[in-house]
């Protein structure tokens, strides 16, 4: 079973909040439900949610019976049936090997699986009040819950002795994978701490439960709280038909029909801060969004931050580790925090630097405008696209009509079945837990084999984190029966007007092409256990598949076949197509500083240790101390970092998303000395050594099995533009 102990409660995700390439996704994946255990009887599910997942497809998840009034009766009953299983497994008076142990683990905890992904999913999607006021209080509980697993002495003497058995060398490499994951994880999680050691890090973990709970209903909060109205059309100035549509469409969502509303989310701020020429605007919707979490008010998150710092700070030296950071990173493939900084910092200098050719070239257009301002944070993107008009004759309202959703959507199916022999169908046959979402069975082209689910939830609404993840809702196995699985992609494009295409940025459809490699990577998963299923990786290797992916958005096949026009259905032209190509490492400075000083920041504070930190001042003396160029802010400010702060999820992981597009650019490469990006044969060595395998290798090994040897950055900053500097290969190479 994948081990949900070790995961923060409710559903597991992997996230992006935006440019899928710069940008995130925070949580450990998500068990793998299926059949009951067989060693110890199911609970009775008078509560449907704790009935088996029953109907096609192997079983889906029971949807239209959710009620959040259930969850706490049916989170209570799946805990008692999964200590019940642990128990038989850890008083079994046969001696411990692989099948009474470990496998029997694997087996355990199926239904509490299956409830804790219907938790997630509410909580991710459908957040109400209600639910809020369930999450707060089970929170801590399901902290106790995990800290409980771990400190089972019974349990982990099993686990420990079949790790250390000299028999181990018998087991299949599959299985020794696998005994090496359940131990170094009950390890980490303090199975060999003393009594008073493991009474105090229980109470700071149920204290961190609580803590990322309000964190990220106060986010949540202050992004639902504010807003900006445009009363007129002189508020509009500048606005395409797209962003106007959707604006007007937010407002009568709203109850205010014949207004326009800038909603406090990435989709929504992104395009107003772009094509608004009404700067006093710009600048309201750009302090809104920056200050989620800061506003000195009762959702304020810097008083929570110091106290989650001190915590993790405290937690790491109880498990003997000097800080959260090397903790954190001992089983990455960086290793340490070292390897990490070197990196970042590798690509931190060049990136500033073209930050300030950047906003010299802004400047001057703006000094030409006569528009006599200096650039400031509200202006970059209004400005960056002045520049890329000017330098490429490349402009995104150009680019956007081309880039509907749902023929994008079809574009990600086709390259799924070019790379990886993937067909998508529709199906309606399953119930949903929202009428936005949509649901695609998967099969092999080649067999008609059943692969998994694919579901779609496209759309902001009230009560869903902004951002972009994937979700597992079952994971793949085979140890006990064939099991497929179930998969996600959820985003926040704004819905519009009803019957017309919804226009997306060309941004935006890179971080659909993102997530969608993450629910490939899921799909592609050909292993025994479900603990190694899938994404079930280290954090900084998770976002490999996912960012390789989206360097298929702009290939001609898929271009000149599912980019078309929203009203004349004609294709995007191919001189249009070229000045995409020109303009590929356009902007690269701010997109890259965006995002690394979020990575660094984050890296940072983890390795200040147990200090008391202010998080604003931290935030701030840090980026003075990094040369923070002063027209950029970080993508996640600290007090609405929620892959940080809403779990531990990528906490002092943030770096992640540089180390995997190292790996990315390397690999594309892969693809480009070959017979390009649709060569079959590299797309079967990455689908056999990289996509299908999960964790049942060391990711540094299958990537040596794709590439045939280790990626330095020089690919990487080929990728950004960026020179490459001659120590690059030996120096900082993941």
């Amino acid at each position: 079973m994948r081990n949900l102990f070790f995961a923060s409660a409710g559903v597991a995700a992997l996230v992006s909040s935006g440019c899928a390439t710069t940008s995130p996704e925070p949580r450990p994946e998500v068990a793998a439900p299926a059949a009951p255990s067989e060693a110890v009887a199911p609970v009775a599910p008078q509560i449907p949610l704790l009935a088996k997942w029953s109907g096609p497809h192997g079983g889906v998840p029971p949807f239209a019976q959710v009620k959040v009034d259930d969850f706490k009766p049916a989170i209570s009953a799946a805990m008692d049936e999964y200590r019940r299983e642990l128990a038989a497994i850890a008083s079994n008076p046969a001696a411990p090997d692989f099948e009474n142990t470990l496998a029997a683990l694997e087996n355990a905890g199926r239904t509490y699986a299956n409830v804790e992904t219907l938790y997630g999913i509410w909580g991710s999607s459908l957040s109400s009040p209600e639910f809020q006021a369930v999450e707060r209080e089970m929170a801590p509980r399901f902290a106790a819950f995990e800290d409980e697993v771990t400190q089972n002495e019974g349990l982990f003497r099993r686990i420990e002795a079949v790790y250390q058995s000299p028999d181990k060398a018998k087991l299949s490499p599959e299985q020794q994978r696998l005994a090496w994951l359940h131990y170094t994880r009950f390890v980490r999680s303090g199975a060999k701490l003393d009594a008073a050691a493991k009474t105090r890090l229980g109470a700071i973990n149920q204290r961190l439960a609580s803590l990322y709970t309000s964190f990220s209903q106060h986010v949540l909060g202050d992004e639902e709280g504010y807003t900006v109205v445009l009363e007129s059309e002189a508020d509009l100035a500048g606005l395409p038909d797209s962003v106007r549509a959707g604006a007007a469409a937010a407002a009568e969502a709203r109850g205010q029909k014949g207004k326009w509303i800038i909603t406090n989310t990435r989709s929504s701020m992104e395009p107003f801060l772009t094509y608004s020429s009404r700067r006093d605007l710009r600048e309201k919707v750009w302090r809104n969004y920056v200050n989620r979490g800061d506003n000195g008010d009762a959702r304020d998150n810097n008083a929570i931050i110091s106290e989650v710092l001190k915590l993790r700070a405290e937690r790491a030296k109880l498990l003997g580790y000097a800080t959260h950071a090397h903790w954190r990173l001992e089983n990455a493939m960086a290793r340490t925090p070292e390897r990490a900084m070197e990196l970042m910092e590798a690509v931190w200098k060049p990136a500033v630097a073209r930050v300030r050719e950047e906003v010299a070239d802004m400047q001057k257009v703006a000094d030409k405008e006569r528009a006599k301002l200096k650039i400031e944070p509200w202006d970059y993107r209004f400005y960056a696209e002045k520049v890329r008009k000017a330098k490429y004759d490349l402009d995104q309202n150009e680019v956007k009509p081309y880039l509907q959703l749902e023929k994008l959507r079809e574009g990600m199916f086709w390259v799924a079945g070019e790379l990886l022999g993937f067909a998508f169908t529709p199906v309606t046959d399953v119930p949903v837990y929202h009428p936005d979402v949509r649901v695609w069975e998967v099969k092999d082209q080649a067999t008609g084999r059943h692969v998994g689910l694919w579901y779609f939830d496209p759309y902001a609404r009230p009560g869903k984190r902004s951002g972009a993840w994937m979700n597992a809702y079952r994971n793949q196995e085979r140890f006990r029966g064939e099991v497929t699985t179930i998969v996600s992609n959820n985003s926040n494009f704004v819905k519009g007007t009803p019957g017309e295409a919804v226009l997306i940025s060309w941004e935006d459809a890179s971080t659909l092409f993102h997530e969608f490699g993450h629910a490939l990577h899921g799909l592609s998963s050909s292993v025994t256990y479900p603990s190694l299923a899938g994404t079930s990786v280290a954090r900084d290797y998770v976002e490999f598949p996912s960012q390789l992916l989206e360097h298929w958005l702009a290939t001609p096949e898929v271009l000149n076949t599912f980019a078309l026009h929203h009203q004349t259905g004609k294709p995007i032209p191919q001189a249009l197509v070229a000045r995409i190509e020109k303009a590929a490492t356009f902007n690269q400075g701010f997109g890259t500083v965006e995002y690394l000083s979020s990575a660094l920041v984050d890296m940072k504070l983890h390795l200040a240790g147990d200090v008391n930190i202010d998080a604003d001042a931290f935030e701030r003396d840090t980026l003075k101390a990094l040369g923070m160029p002063k027209e950029i802010v970080m993508r996640h400010r600290t007090p609405q970092f929620g892959h940080v702060f809403a779990s531990d999820g990528y906490s002092a992981g943030y770096y992640s998303y540089l180390w995997s597009d190292t790996l990315t650019a390397d690999a594309f490469e892969g693809f480009t000395e070959g017979k390009g990006a649709y060569d079959k044969a590299v797309a079967e060595k990455l689908r056999k050594s990289v996509f299908a395998v999960g964790n049942t290798v060391d990711p540094a090994e299958g990537y040596r099995a794709f590439r045939g040897r280790d990626a330095g950055i020089n690919a990487l900053m080929r990728k950004r533009g960026f020179p490459v500097p001659a120590a690059a290969q030996t120096k900082s190479q993941p």
